[in-house]
């Protein structure tokens, strides 16, 4: 998986603003194959484990309440250097900051309800990956 592939969710702000469509169809349209995908909903205790990294630090909180408030979709994409490739589509964490035309840009709020994840390296890759999908989910 490493190089080829990245992780992305469509977060709970977004995908209630009816988004999720649209952003989709964008990332599709800039060349990423859309390896696995589903809607679900994390529970707090799952949204903690999946942001442990995050534990202690002072937007921890709100982050795991926040990504446990509503739906989310997951996605494992697939293209030629796909963590930085993608990076780069989304746009700055901070959408105030984020180029024009970027999903963040056109659809984040603010630093949290910035629309959208996306895998901040090849190892965050794989393990944002499998906790939400299995080999056998992969196609």
């Amino acid at each position: 998986m490493t190089g080829n592939r990245t992780f992305t969710m469509v977060k709970p702000s977004a995908f209630s603003q009816g988004y999720t469509g649209q952003m989709l169809a964008m990332i599709e349209n800039a060349g990423f194959r859309i390896k696995a995908m589903k809607k679900t909903r994390l529970s707090e205790e799952q949204a903690g484990c999946f942001y442990e990294m995050h534990r202690g630090k002072p937007f921890y909180n709100d982050l795991v309440a926040f990504m446990s408030s509503g739906p989310i979709v997951s996605a494992v994409l697939e293209k030629e250097n796909a963590v930085e490739s993608f990076r780069t589509f989304i746009g700055a964490t901070d959408p105030a900051k984020a180029e024009p035309g970027t999903i963040r840009k056109l659809f984040g709020k603010n630093m949290r309800e910035n629309a959208i994840h996306g895998s901040d390296s090849d190892e965050s890759a794989m393990r944002e990956s499998g906790f939400f999908f299995a080999a056998t989910d992969l196609f």
